[in-house]
């Protein structure tokens, strides 16, 4: 029979990735989708990836509990992928009750809707890397201590506990990923890395004439979102639950980041990035570096696109977007 599979945040980069996997898979692929007042659904990600018309969406939101309850009914889900969140960094501190309700509480919302309707169903719980904060260790790994620096990571960190109280406590096969940064053309511009590469892509048009940014200084390890849907699904292919950090093992700077892009645009850095000390955390998280080997041993993950790579065809993608409608982008 063909197996089921329900993404909560099908909408965003992480679920229109994983929904397009999963499709080549042979699954079926139903996704939540919150609505808002105007009562449209952003299928841009799923459109621009071909896969809008062959998954079913439900309307749904993680503080719902009764609502999610009905969707499993329906769908019966042979795995579930909870990507949904308040995921911007930022935004948490100026909606900290908000991300707690979504990004914190949401993730037991789902389990006990799971466990109360489809006990048996498989669930992916995608924590972060920035539940590490402070960094305890110069290398992340599954072992080591936690140490939040926002409401966003405080929330994950809950997500994260929760998903494991569950599995030990009902014996559900839930999973957690640790993702480390990863990005795509399809990542939403509010984030570091797309607003680089959609920056260098203004300038490169003639479009703007200088990128502003906070502390470049920050290091991160950043893989490709592509390749990170992957592992979720190899997650919950395994006879027993677990938690794993998905990294590449390569920690870059921002400054690093920015001079791929622009010298892929052939632009000299120097002349176009402006650094604002309005856009410096309250506390920052000054470097993130993942230790990729138990999924590498235990689940058969490995990454195979490059930041170079990546960066390259994020800059790409956007001055062609660009090209194709520079009024709107």
């Amino acid at each position: 029979m063909t197996r089921q599979a329900l993404i909560t945040g099908i909408t965003g980069q992480d679920g229109a990735y994983l929904a397009q996997h999963l499709l080549t898979l042979g699954y079926a692929v139903a996704g939540v989708v919150r609505r808002s007042s105007h009562g449209d659904i952003n299928t841009d990600r799923l459109h621009r990836l071909g896969v809008a018309g062959d998954v079913r969406l439900f309307d749904g939101d993680l503080t719902d509990l009764s609502g999610l309850c009905r969707i499993l009914r329906k769908v019966q889900p042979d795995e579930v992928y909870n990507l949904a969140a308040q995921s911007f960094v930022q935004t948490s501190w100026s909606q900290p009750v908000l991300t707690a309700s979504v990004t914190a509480v949401g993730v037991t919302n789902m389990l006990e809707a799971i466990r109360l309707e489809r006990p048996q169903a498989r669930f992916y719980q995608a924590s972060s890397s920035e539940m590490y904060g402070m960094v305890q260790q110069p290398v992340q790994s599954e072992t080591t201590p936690f140490y939040p620096r926002s409401p966003y990571a405080v929330a994950k960190l809950y997500g994260h506990w929760i998903t494991v109280n569950y599995r030990e406590s009902y014996g559900m096969h839930a999973s957690s990923g640790i993702l480390f940064n990863h990005e795509s053309p399809l990542r939403g511009r509010e984030f570091v890395t797309r607003k680089v590469t959609h920056g260098v892509a203004r300038i490169k048009l003639g479009l703007q004439q200088e990128l502003r940014l906070g502390n470049i200084e920050a290091k991160r390890d950043w893989g490709h979102a592509r390749d990170y849907v992957r592992a979720m699904h190899l997650m919950l292919q395994q006879d027993k639950a677990d938690d794993y950090v998905i990294a590449t093992g390569r920690t870059v700077s921002v400054a690093d980041m920015c001079g791929i892009a622009f010298g892929h645009a052939g632009l000299d850095m120097r002349k176009h990035l402006v650094i604002d000390p309005d856009l410096y955390r309250p506390a920052e998280v000054d470097v993130l570096l993942g230790d990729p080997d138990k999924a590498r041993a235990a689940i058969g993950w490995v990454p195979v696109i490059s930041l170079e790579e990546m960066i390259c065809e994020m800059v790409d993608a956007d001055i062609a977007d660009l090209q194709r409608a520079p009024s709107s982008a």
